[in-house]
């Protein structure tokens, strides 16, 4: 089950996730969240979507079809998150992936003050893993390195921390996974090019995808990152901002 928000153009949010979990032989439930005024360069407005509609939804979801998993982005609002949460506290089974998307690459807004709060004290300690990039991570953990701001999260209640290194520089993109009390854990692709609209989303849908497959979340990473590497490999020029991956190219490993 996916809680995002759309992007008109393609690139991000609800349909990128819905083609990732697609690409990885998963049916995704789609909740749209909040709708947005986006395109590859930029968000420039955003609305969220009534909260009881929403719980409206994940209630009769839940009453007729089998959700192994959840991945969560744009969230809209905080009585959104606030749903979500109330939803999940039936159902601690589900390996939850949250996405905290708090700012667009060009510097939109996407989360206010109640929703960052709302997600810190409801979702993040509900949460298998969260995905943050290395401003976001920053921002949530309130630290300067990347480190201090996970082991901040997690001081809090997360229970896994990938912080993404796709806005980072050098010829590697490494991601790492932080956990209380285990050693982190270092993944690398090569970087090609600069920036694309979309891998976080992207990244954090094809992980919930195989934590619903029955992947461990140490595979489920692994088998994501293969996914966006194929998909960066194969960009697409949408627009005039950044490319958009191709989540309906081959990637390494795909059988």
């Amino acid at each position: 089950m996916i809680l995002s928000g759309l992007d008109p153009s393609g690139g991000a949010g609800l349909q990128a996730d819905i083609q990732a979990v697609t690409a990885l032989g998963g049916h995704p439930l789609p909740v749209l969240s909040c709708l947005t005024v986006q395109d590859t360069r930029n968000v420039y407005n955003a609305a969220p979507v009534d909260a009881d509609l929403i719980r409206q939804q994940l209630e009769t979801l839940a009453g007729d079809c089998r959700i192994d998993a959840v991945k969560t982005g744009a969230m809209g609002n905080a009585d959104v998150a606030g749903v979500l949460a109330d939803f999940l506290e039936q159902r601690a089974e589900l390996p939850l992936t949250l996405d905290p998307v708090i700012k667009a690459a060009g510097g939109g807004d996407l989360a206010d003050e109640a929703l960052l709060t709302a997600m810190k004290t409801r979702l993040f300690p509900r949460a298998e893993v969260i995905t943050p990039n290395a401003i976001e991570l920053t921002m949530l953990g309130d630290r300067d390195s990347e480190e201090a701001a996970a082991g901040a999260l997690m001081d809090q209640g997360c229970s896994g921390v990938l912080a993404t290194g796709g806005h980072g520089t050098g010829p590697t993109i490494i991601n790492a996974l932080y956990r209380p009390g285990q050693a982190v854990r270092y993944w690398q692709i090569e970087r090609v090019g600069g920036e694309y609209h979309g891998t976080g989303c992207t990244l954090a849908a094809a992980i919930a995808a195989g934590r619903a497959a029955g992947l461990t979340l140490e595979e489920a990473i692994e088998q994501a990152q293969r996914f966006v590497a194929g998909a960066i490999n194969h960009a697409l020029a949408v627009g005039h901002g950044q490319p958009v991956p191709d989540r309906g190219a081959a990637w390494p490993g795909e059988s």
